[in-house]
């Protein structure tokens, strides 16, 4: 088995999902007491986001890339960024690491293609739903993702930030987030993307109006798809 090395504490709400996702995915495929081989070096969340309040993208490049290469050296055979918006630098961190960095985006669009939707809402910080990064490599695999107006994107920045990354889960907030979803439906949403890994807190991607695509566990999901496909390769090839 592969180990797996995540790059938690953005927030740690979300890393500790991650942790138990693809714990219970390597379970589930093995059987038994089976757990995965797994690293999880967990930032200070508070410096990453002066970070992001600055502009700083190349400073969280280099600490996220350090953070990577930490990760590589202590036996990792691949590295996640576990936040969709840090992914914005993601091309960076990938360039000091010499194991596969596995890509949220690419993943995410994987499964929505496997769905048949190239028309979802993207839900996210205000950072990954402006800076234009999600949305072009989006485009690269034919999806043309939507976003909220500016007040509803306001809306889903703030309970992010203020309320899930803090570990508070409000039902006012989780009907605010139905009614962005209700207006894109009207605009043409075939789907709607998790594009936060802490919305998940909130929201259940199988209770929606439209079907919906959770990044945190397809993120997971590809990790632990690439921890044992070598493994299983090596068993193929044994027999």
């Amino acid at each position: 088995m592969e180990t797996i090395g995540l790059i938690g504490g953005m927030s740690f709400e979300s890393s500790a999902v991650y942790y138990r996702l693809v714990n219970e995915m390597v379970r589930a495929r093995k059987g038994g007491l089976a757990s995965a081989e797994l690293i999880l070096h967990s930032v200070n969340f508070e410096e990453i986001v002066a970070l992001q309040k600055a502009g700083d993208w190349d400073g969280a490049a280099r600490r996220l890339a350090d953070v990577a290469l930490r990760l590589q050296i202590a036996g990792a055979g691949c590295v996640l960024i576990c936040t969709n918006t840090m992914h914005l630098i993601a091309d960076e961190v990938a360039a000091k690491i010499s194991v596969p960095l596995i890509h949220i985006i690419d993943e995410t669009a994987k499964s929505l293609h496997a769905a048949g939707r190239k028309r979802p809402l993207l839900l996210a910080t205000r950072y990954t739903m402006e800076h234009g990064f999600y949305a072009d490599r989006m485009k690269g695999h034919g999806i043309d993702i939507m976003v909220p107006d500016a007040t509803d994107r306001t809306t889903v920045h703030d309970i992010i930030f203020n309320e899930l990354c803090a570990g508070r889960v409000h039902d006012s907030s989780r009907e605010k987030l139905i009614d962005i979803i209700d207006r894109a439906m009207e605009h043409g949403a075939d789907s709607i993307i998790l594009g936060c890994t802490e919305i998940c807190l909130i929201l259940d991607p199988n209770r929606l109006p439209l079907p919906g695509f959770d990044t945190t566990t397809i993120h997971a999901r590809a990790a632990v798809e690439f921890a044992l496909g070598a493994e299983e390769d090596a068993e193929e090839e044994a027999a």
